[in-house]
């Protein structure tokens, strides 16, 4: 059966509601948004169309302003139509696919699904976005065709950016509806899809909630600040900065603590219903109704007061005392060892080890929380592999239950959770008594989970559409520098992999690209993708390098560098072999300019792209103010004032705009759409980018070194000198600001030409070249690279 989803509804603009409706434009569909009618309507509002579909335009409004952003680009909000429960419920009978996320009660859901029977065309899909309400229980009353149509699909919020998107079929689903959304969700949704069984809250917030719940616990037990185990369930434990007490803020203790007691209530043979205890401080947190960031207060509490760099101090609370202190910075032994350790599963390891109080909370919730997923499967799911991609997806883990597991070893967490009194799952011992000792394996790089149906390693299904460079591990690369790997991934395709810190630009990277591509023409290889999987593409080139050179004013050196660093992007241009970008996070700078620089890129839509230099006090000086004087002049036609394209391409570098994702980055002349390609889900994007390659191998013609583009000069600066002065005057710059936007303005002007005329992209280099070390002989420049490397933020000056 073949399916196309060309309109959605969605039922219910609240948070979720309206942030799913946002994704759903993101990804070019028309939406539907509805919402109750006002129940404060005046006598003269009741006919007024504007006034009866306040609610839902005002969620759409907040949506569009809000920050993070919910749309990849403003302009996709002309895809939502808005509209109310009572006029226009019957607009739903043109849409492909109807979601409901209306308030998490029953009754009214199922008000709700009733009218969608009523209306909906038959053959269309209908979900509920329900975090927790067993999905069975909506199919009372409704027809055989929306049984069969009908299946739970839950967000995780914010919809845009958290990966997680759980299909829970119910006995009447049809199975090609199942497969249907597993599909849609991963290649257009961009998510990482789990099939889930209907019990109660599902997988990522079963697990989740238990994790926290058990930290809770723990905290109390053993004594410690909530600031130190927010510390140490942070990014040293592979889990986001706001650790477990900030993320219950985040998440709003009334939502916590509903979700802990719907666990407890549903779920009475859970072995550890023990666990699931609401704590008597987070009972005083309810009680005052301070739930948290929306409250303005919770675990945290920020005060108008500042420290002794002039930030806001913030307060934690005591559990003991139930009172706010000033938050303390941390001395546990095994939080500053964590910090000295990379990997993270060296860092795991180590706070097995680690005798102190964090190292025991570390090593005790984890323990709990590899029992407790042991004993999900099968209940919540058949494949552990599921439970693991949740934690990772939803809760934006880095390692799910069973990967922190195959990290300790199999037996040693076996004994040691038995010891603390854990129950571990018997299909665990029967798999490690069969000589099955991880829960995970790589072969000829593929990825292998333990399957406990048919008691043997099975391929993870829908891996083989990824390229994950972690499974070529077990594979020789093809070349390697100090900071980049060379790996074959199939079909005549290279890929270069930074390995760099952060995957900074130096020498190390430089050379390996140079290296990559002359490996590639001189063999027989069909071209290189230059992509990872890293969090980051890459966030620039080498500070500390730069700085180095700067501050000792080593300028024949640095010229060597910044040289090098040219050249290399026009080796990605000029090479006889097609080379691809493959991007996601953050593109920054030297990154940004490596992109501009391939025949072509394939950028996940999270991808944030700019030319940030002007925050260290520096020009683009990798070819990308030449590539944009370039790109500019490809713009101009017959006719063209040009000036204010050559404004937009100087404001793109002077204000170190960074698109809010790739989408964005069309409009800052950064991707170009007839060469550039977006992919929503950021697993895919080395895969996309290995087929582009292919496809421009065939019949691929080196390109032509460009002699013709064409720089405006004196009367170009003139204009630019303008903009800038406005920056100033709106207070958008400083002197020093506009001193680095002159030296943008004369390189994309060609310099000091006394008119328009054509210059080659080496005569651009060159002015790029002398204007960027200019500055680096500038003491403000000076202090913003130093400034940056001590605070990783910049410095406006």
């Amino acid at each position: 059966m073949s399916r196309r989803i060309r309109k959605a509804a969605v039922l219910g603009s609240g948070v979720m509601g309206s942030g799913i409706a946002c994704h759903f434009a993101n990804i070019g569909l028309e939406v539907l948004m509805l919402d109750i009618v006002p129940f404060d309507l005046k006598e003269e509002e009741k006919n007024n169309t504007a006034a009866r579909n306040r609610i839902a335009a005002s969620s759409l409004d907040t949506a569009i302003k809000g920050k993070p952003a919910a749309l990849y680009d403003k302009k996709f909000a002309s895809r939502i139509a808005i509209g109310n429960f009572e006029d226009d419920f019957s607009k739903i009978a043109d849409c492909d696919w109807i979601i409901e996320v209306v308030v998490e009660r029953l009754d009214i859901k199922k008000q709700i699904l009733e009218k969608v029977d009523r209306f909906r065309k038959p053959g269309s899909l209908v979900t509920s976005n329900t975090s927790g309400i067993p999905i069975h229980l909506m199919l009372e009353g409704r027809s055989g065709d929306f049984r069969k149509n009908f299946c739970g699909t839950h967000f995780f919020n914010p919809p845009r950016y958290l990966r997680l998107f759980e299909v829970i079929p119910t006995e009447e689903t049809d199975p090609q509806v199942i497969d249907f959304f597993m599909h849609y969700g991963d290649v257009y949704l961009g998510k990482q899809t789990v099939l889930c069984k209907d019990t109660p809250a599902f997988i990522g917030n079963r697990v989740g909630v238990y994790a926290m719940a058990k930290i809770y616990q723990l905290t109390t037990q053993l004594g410690l600040r909530i600031e130190d185990v927010d510390a140490l369930t942070g990014p040293a434990l592979g889990r986001p900065k706001t650790g477990t007490f900030r993320l219950g803020d985040l998440v709003g203790h009334d939502t916590a603590a509903k979700v802990i007691q719907g666990i407890k209530e549903n779920c009475p043979n859970d072995e550890q219903a023990g666990a699931f205890e609401v704590p008597k401080y987070l009972q005083f947190l309810l009680d005052n109704k301070f739930l948290g960031n929306k409250s303005g207060q919770g675990f945290y509490k920020k005060t108008a007061e500042k420290d002794e760099k002039g930030r806001p101090l913030v307060l934690a609370l005591n559990l003991e005392t139930l009172e706010y202190e000033a938050s303390q910075k941390s001395d546990l032994p095994s939080l500053k060892m964590s910090k000295q350790i990379d990997q993270l599963d060296k860092r795991v390891q180590a706070f097995f080890a680690a005798e102190d109080k964090g190292g025991e909370l570390i090593r005790r919730s984890l323990l709990g929380l590899f029992a407790y997923a042991s004993n999900r499967v099968p209940e919540i799911t058949d494949h552990l592999y599921s439970i693991d991609d949740a934690m990772r997806a939803g809760y934006a883990w880095e390692m799910g239950p069973f990967e922190y597991w195959d990290t300790v070893g199999i037996q040693q967490g076996i004994e040691l959770a038995e010891a603390q009194g854990e129950k571990i799952a018997d299909w665990v011992r029967e798999m490690l008594a069969a000589g099955y000792t991880s829960f995970y394996k790589r072969e000829g790089g593929v990825r292998k989970f333990y399957d406990i149906q048919s008691k043997n390693y099975r391929p993870i299904p829908g891996s083989d559409t990824f390229v994950i460079l972690d499974n070529y591990r077990d594979r020789a690369p093809v070349h390697t520098t100090s900071e980049t790997v060379l790996h074959d991934i199939g079909d005549g395709v290279l890929c270069l992999e930074f390995t760099s810190a952060h995957n900074t630009i130096g020498e190390g990277v430089l050379r390996g690209i140079n290296e990559a591509i002359q490996i590639a023409e001189e063999g027989d290889w069909k071209g290189l993708v230059i992509g990872n999987n890293a969090t980051n593409f890459s966030v620039g080139a080498n500070l500390m390098m730069i700085g180095m050179l700067a501050y000792q004013q080593e300028f024949d050196e640095l010229n060597f560098a910044v040289n090098l660093f040219q050249q290399t992007t026009m080796r990605c241009r000029y090479s006889s072999i097609p080379v691809v970008a493959a991007t996601q996070g953050y593109v920054f700078g030297g990154g940004c300019e490596t992109l501009m620089h391939c025949d072509a890129a394939v950028c996940a839509a999270e991808s944030y792209i700019g030319l940030v230099e002007v925050g260290i006090g520096v020009i683009p000086g990798g070819g990308g103010t030449k590539e944009l004087a370039l790109r500019a002049s490809d713009a101009f036609f017959d006719g063209d004032i040009m000036i204010p394209t050559l404004i937009e391409r100087f404001k793109a570098i002077a204000l170190a705009s960074v698109s809010t994702s790739a989408h964005e980055a069309y409009g800052l002349g950064l991707l170009q759409r007839h060469r550039d390609t977006v992919v929503v889900n950021k697993d895919r994007n080395i895969a996309e980018a290995k087929q582009k390659v292919l496809e421009l191998a065939d019949n691929y013609v080196q390109p032509r070194k460009r002699d013709d583009i064409t720089v405006l000069g004196r009367g170009g600066l003139a204009a630019l000198y303008i903009a800038a002065n406005e920056l100033k005057r709106g207070n958008y710059a400083s002197e020093h600001d506009i001193k680095i936007a002159h030296k943008v303005a004369w390189v994309l002007c060609g310099g000091d030409l006394t008119g328009v005329q054509k210059v080659s992209e080496q005569y651009l280099l060159d002015v790029e070249r002398e204007a960027f070390l200019s500055l680096c002989g500038e003491q403000k420049t000076l202090e913003r690279i130093q400034y940056m490397l001590q605070n990783n933020r910049p410095l406006r000056n």
